[in-house]
């Protein structure tokens, strides 16, 4: 009798579980039919909407669009239960926080508070590859300039996301005149084209650049990271060199969290014991089994 008492308690456990993280219905919000990326966003409403506690908006990745995110994670299953509204956006070809893209994010984020009739002080930003760089400068934004943006995030967090356009742009250039990967050389003349048809070379822009890159290695560049003092964060990033090394040929060196590893120890120094680096030991896959592209 315990072992089947046992058993129905297990059983019935894990249906409610299930229920709960399953049984979320995604719905599609369109602010603007002439924007394929950026012109529509898709939320995760929590169980009980009528008691929305804080709101979590993830950020794809370059080139992608708010549909991609959600086989990627389980955030917002974890959401769903604890009464946080969940929201998936896209800046689609954009590496940065620009003026168009602040004008697009902040469109969304107000038509999200006027909707669901949220607080500004109960948001956190995260993204994945491009759009936690993006979600990161956007924060250190709201927290420049309060007066002029409707948010004050509790937090931010990146998705092994380059964070200083200086050092990617250099990367970026590296890894073509390597030629060490086929997918990474792909991608890299993909962003090094839309970042010097925006705004031309980084390092021939400094001034401009200064204000979009979220983080600089070189402090005469830009020290956008003291916006970020007083903000809890986080960098997520799967530190398996080897498998980098033999499936991808690329070093530390070329990596995002050499950059990232920086920003949290500056943020350390500054006195911000919520500034954290997250690691896992083993490259992540994709839903459909793929490994990263690069």
């Amino acid at each position: 009798m315990k072992l089947v008492i046992h058993t129905l308690i297990i059983f019935t456990t894990i249906f409610f579980v299930s229920k709960n993280l399953y049984a979320q219905t995604i719905k599609k919000i369109v602010l603007d039919e002439n924007d394929f990326y950026s012109g529509h966003y898709l939320v995760v409403e929590p169980e009980n909407k009528d008691a929305i506690s804080g709101v979590l908006v993830l950020l794809a990745g370059f080139g992608q669009i708010p549909e991609n995110t959600p086989p990627e994670t389980k955030l917002h299953n974890v959401a769903y239960t604890n009464n946080i509204l969940t929201v998936f956006y896209a800046a689609g070809n954009k590496l940065y926080a620009d003026s168009i893209t602040q004008v697009k994010l902040t469109s969304v984020i107000n038509d999200i508070i006027k909707r669901y009739q949220v607080r500004g002080n109960n948001f956190v930003l995260g993204g994945f590859s491009a759009g936690g760089m993006i979600a990161m400068r956007y924060v250190e934004l709201c927290n420049e300039f309060p007066d002029k943006f409707y948010i004050q995030p509790k937090g931010v967090f990146t998705v092994d996301s380059p964070i200083d356009i200086f050092t990617i742009y250099e990367q970026l250039e590296e890894s073509v005149k390597n030629n060490y990967s086929e997918l990474a050389v792909e991608e890299a003349v993909r962003a090094i084209g839309y970042i010097k048809n925006d705004y031309g070379i980084p390092k021939e822009n400094v001034s401009t650049y200064a204000k979009l890159t979220t983080f600089s290695m070189n402090k005469a560049y830009s020290q956008n990271e003291k916006h970020l003092k007083n903000c809890a964060v986080r960098t997520y990033h799967d530190v398996d060199i080897a498998w980098r090394i033999k499936n991808r040929n690329q070093t530390v060196h070329g990596s995002n969290y050499e950059v990232t590893a920086e920003l949290i120890n500056r943020l350390n120094l500054m006195g911000n014991s919520r500034a954290e680096f997250m690691q896992s030991f083993q490259t992540g896959y994709r839903s459909n089994g793929q490994p990263p592209r690069v």
